[in-house]
């Protein structure tokens, strides 16, 4: 039997197989879980590359519908969930996977990104899930969750992660007021994993992302970078009844590096 029998689900953010969404879904599936899932929209519908990308993943594993999604169009978020009442009737879970800046406001330094950049990355990296979350409130169990994905730049300065920082950081403060809001109306959870640097699309666009991989594996406790299956699982944990306790909570999934001051003595050259 597995731990996701019975419990249905959607999931944002898939693009390819390194995707954090994807390390997630796969644990899901293995488990039971029945999910839902979005693309981006395809400019040329007759070429429909972001929708194959995400069907030659998930349909496989038995994909119960997969739908464009623009995060910033409410038309589109409004049809999803109409989809996943339709299919589902109710839902147990909700993956939140999704952030963007402009790459020239994300490569530049905070203090030059342009006012239309800045409008643009809290739309899709914060609001997001506000609006997923308002949606999803009618359509879940008792007891449902919703995850989301930040990083350590949303709490300390990391060069390089410029922008995107101050969106995690407003992020992981609404994961609280989300979680207050919707635990006391619905029994709802709300989580974030601040997961330690994977090799995605979007880890790509970061600056001086090879500088970050080498710093965890010289400075973590564990010598090491994290997996993405490693936070697939603290993901599909935090998901689970098992983390029924578990609200408001940004769970670090990064082999201990968030603990560290500097690197070991042992590695330093003094």
């Amino acid at each position: 039997m597995g731990l996701f029998d019975g419990k249905k689900g959607l999931v944002f953010g898939i693009a390819n197989d390194h995707s954090i969404a994807w390390a997630i879904t796969r644990n899901l599936f293995d488990e039971g879980a029945e999910m839902g899932f979005t693309h981006l929209p395809d400019k040329e519908p007759s070429r429909p590359k972001n929708e194959n990308k995400v069907r030659k993943l998930v349909d496989p594993r038995g994909a119960k519908f997969v739908m464009p999604c623009d995060v910033t169009n409410d038309d589109d978020l409004d049809a999803v969930f109409a989809k996943a009442e339709a299919e589902f009737g109710k839902i147990d879970f909700v993956v939140h996977s999704v952030a963007f800046a402009p790459p020239s406001d994300l490569t530049g330094p905070v203090y030059n990104c342009s006012r239309g950049g800045f409008k643009i990355s809290m739309e899709i990296s914060v609001y997001s899930l506000i609006a997923m979350a308002g949606r999803a409130k009618p359509l879940m169990n008792d007891g449902g969750s919703i995850v989301t994905l930040s990083y350590l730049g949303g709490e300390k300065v990391i060069p390089g992660y410029n922008i995107m920082g101050l969106c995690k950081s407003a992020l992981e403060n609404c994961v609280g007021y989300l979680a207050s809001e919707l635990g006391a109306a619905s029994n709802v959870r709300v989580n974030a994993i601040s997961a330690g640097p994977v090799k995605t699309i979007s880890a790509s666009g970061v600056g001086d992302i090879k500088k970050m991989f080498m710093l965890y594996d010289m400075m973590a406790p564990l010598r090491r970078n994290v997996t993405a299956d490693e936070v697939g699982k603290s993901a599909m944990f935090l998901l689970s009844d098992h983390a029924s306790g578990i609200t408001g909570e940004t769970l670090h999934v990064d082999c201990g590096f968030h603990v560290m001051g500097a690197p070991a003595h042992e590695e330093m050259e003094i």
